[in-house]
C-alpha cells in the first residue's frame, strides 16, 4: 500500500468499526451550521429549537437504519412545513436521501426519492418568491437529484470494490491451488525417479556383490548420490521463492534447479541404474527459459523413468531441439511403458504445447513434447 493511501485507509477502517461516533459528528457540524442563517438563533423559541434538533440528530444513526432516519427526518420537516417556520436544516434530507441510495436496495431508495420530491414541490409552493416557483421546484430537485446520483454511485462504486476483493481473494485461492500442483508434481517425479533408480541400483549392487565387489560398491556410492541428489530436488521443490526455509538459514544453498544441461547427468543417472540411452540436444539452450528448461528436463526425467520401471531391458533415445521460439522433446523406446501422462500433460499445457504418446510401429513406446515458448504467459 502507497504511503499516501495509509491514512484514507486508517480513516476507513475507523469509519467501519464506529460509524455512530462518526455519524454523530456530522449531526452536531450540521446542527452547529445551520443555526446562523435560520431563525433558531433569531427567535429562539422552544418549538424552533425542537425542531432544528428533530431534523438533525437523526442523522447519527443514519448509516444503521438508512430509511427509517429518512422518514424520521421527513416527518420533522411535514411538522415544519405545518407550522411555516422555514429552516437551513432541511439540508439533513439530502444527506438522508443520499444515506439511502447508498446503502439501501433500490425500491427503497425509489420510494425515498419520490417522497423527497413531493416535498420538495410543497416546500416550493409554500415558501417560493411570487412568480419564482418553477425556478425554486427546479433548483431544490437539481440537488435532490444531485444527492440521489451521488449515492448511486458510491453504492456502485461499493460493489465494484467488493466484486475486486473477490476476485483477488479468488486469484490468490487459484495461486495457492497452482502451486500446490507444481509442488505435487515435482515431488512425484522426484520421488519416482530417484527411488527407481535406487532400486535398481541396489539390485545391481546385490546381484554383483559376491564376484564384483568393486561394481557393486560403486552402485552403492550412485545409491548415495541418488538420495542427496533427491533431498536436494525436495528441498528445492519445497522452499522455492521462500527464504525463511532451514536449509537456506543453515548455509546450505540451493543448486538451480535443473534444466538441459542437468539432460546429461540424468542419462548417466539412468545408465548406470541398467536403462542404456542415446541423448542428442540441438541448438543453443541459453536462448530457452529457466522454467521451460525446468519442463524439458522433467518430461525427459518421467518418459525415462517409466521405461526404466515399467520395460526392464529396454533401451531408450532423447531427442531435444531448441530454437528461441518453440522447444520439441521426443523419448523413445522400445519397450512397452505407457504410464504418467497425466502429470506430462498438465507441464506441456502451461506453455500451449502438444504431448504425444503411444506405440511406435515395430515395437517400442514414444512420447513427443512440442513447447510453445512465445506463447501468453509462457515463462
Amino acid at each position: 500500500m502507497k504511503r499516501a493511501d495509509r491514512p484514507v485507509a486508517c480513516l476507513a477502517a475507523l469509519t467501519r468499526r464506529s460509524l455512530l461516533p462518526a455519524d454523530a459528528l456530522l449531526a452536531a457540524a450540521i446542527f452547529l451550521a445551520t443555526l446562523g442563517p435560520g431563525q433558531v438563533l433569531a427567535l429562539g423559541e422552544p418549538r424552533i429549537w425542537l425542531l432544528q434538533t428533530a431534523l438533525v440528530a437523526p442523522v447519527a444513526w443514519r448509516r444503521r437504519a438508512p430509511l427509517t432516519v429518512f422518514c424520521a427526518i421527513a416527518a420533522a420537516a411535514a411538522v415544519q412545513w405545518a407550522a411555516d417556520v422555514q429552516l437551513p436544516a432541511d439540508a439533513t434530507l439530502l444527506v438522508a436521501l443520499y444515506t439511502v441510495a447508498a446503502h439501501s436496495p433500490w425500491r427503497r431508495t425509489l420510494v425515498a426519492a419520490l417522497s423527497l420530491e413531493a416535498g420538495v414541490l410543497l416546500a416550493a409552493a409554500r415558501w417560493a418568491p411570487p412568480g419564482q416557483f418553477p425556478f425554486t421546484a427546479a433548483a431544490l430537485t437539481a440537488m435532490s437529484a444531485a444527492a440521489l446520483t451521488m449515492g448511486l454511485w458510491m453504492r456502485v462504486r461499493r460493489a465494484y470494490i467488493t466484486s475486486l476483493e473477490r476476485d483477488r481473494e479468488q486469484q490468490a485461492r487459484l495461486a495457492v491451488a497452482e502451486e500446490r500442483a507444481r509442488m505435487t508434481r515435482d515431488m512425484h517425479d522426484i520421488v519416482t525417479h530417484n527411488l527407481s533408480v535406487m532400486v535398481a541400483l541396489a539390485d545391481s549392487a546385490a546381484y554383483v556383490r559376491h564376484h564384483a565387489p568393486e561394481q557393486a560398491a560403486a552402485a552403492m556410492e550412485q545409491i548415495a548420490d541418488t538420495g542427496r541428489q533427491a533431498l536436494e530436488d525436495m528441498r528445492r521443490s519445497l522452499s522455492a521463492g521462500d527464504p525463511s526455509q532451514p536449509g537456506e538459514q543453515a548455509g546450505a544453498p540451493l543448486h538451480p534447479a535443473p534444466g538441459i544441461a542437468q539432460l546429461g547427468p540424468l542419462a548417466d543417472r539412468m545408465r548406470a541404474a541398467g536403462l542404456p540411452i542415446r541423448l542428442q540436444v540441438a541448438g543453443d539452450p541459453e536462448a530457452i527459459p529457466a522454467a521451460a528448461q525446468l519442463t524439458i528436463y522433467r518430461l525427459a526425467q518421467e518418459a525415462l523413468t517409466n521405461t526404466l520401471r515399467h520395460a526392464p531391458g529396454a533401451t531408450a533415445e532423447v531427442r531435444v531441439r531448441l530454437t528461441p521460439q518453440r522447444a520439441d522433446v521426443e523419448v523413445t523406446d522400445d519397450g512397452h511403458p505407457g504410464r504418467g501422462l497425466a502429470g506430462m500433460r498438465e507441464r506441456v499445457a502451461a506453455y500451449d504445447g502438444t504431448l504425444h504418446a503411444g506405440p511406435v510401429s515395430g515395437g517400442g513406446w514414444r512420447v513427443a513434447a512440442s513447447l510453445d515458448l512465445a506463447a501468453k504467459g509462457a515463462v
